[in-house]
Parts: C-alpha cells; structure tokens; sequence
C-alpha cells in the first residue's frame, strides 16, 4: 500500500507537558500521516485499516479515500 500525504509545516516540533496523554501517561506520534493533530496520532489510521498493499491511495480533506493509478508530482517552480 501507498498513500499520499501533503504536509503543511516543515521543521521539528517541539513537545511540551500539555502533549503528554494524562490517561494513559505517553504521546503517540502519527505514522500514517493523515492526522488533523500530526505530528501526533489523532486515531485518523483507523481508516486505513482496510488497505490493500497492491493499491495507491489518496485521502481528501474531508477523509474521503480514492484508488488511483499512480501519484504523479511536477516542479511548478520551472
């Protein structure tokens, strides 16, 4: 499986106190990249659970999850 995920900010993210989970005592940190809260995990892989690792996916904002052919990406700065 494959997915496209767009990332907004580039750079570290610097955890504070208020990052840690008070129930369970930890941070989870988001590996499937689909996080409204990312760089830590909001629960948002549990859509994913169901991918086929033959098919490329691509979520939409609104967590709609599309099949596509291939991911294909241009410069637009040349």
């Amino acid at each position: 499986m494959s997915r496209l995920v767009e990332l907004e900010a580039n750079g570290p993210r610097k955890l504070e106190a208020d990052d840690l989970d008070e129930e369970k005592g930890d941070v989870a940190i988001c590996r499937c990249g689909l996080a409204e809260s990312f760089p830590f995990c909001d629960g948002s892989h549990r859509q994913t659970e169901d991918e086929s690792p033959d098919e490329r996916y691509v979520y939409d904002e609104d967590g709609t999850r599309s099949v596509v052919d291939r991911v294909v990406c241009t410069d637009e700065s040349k």
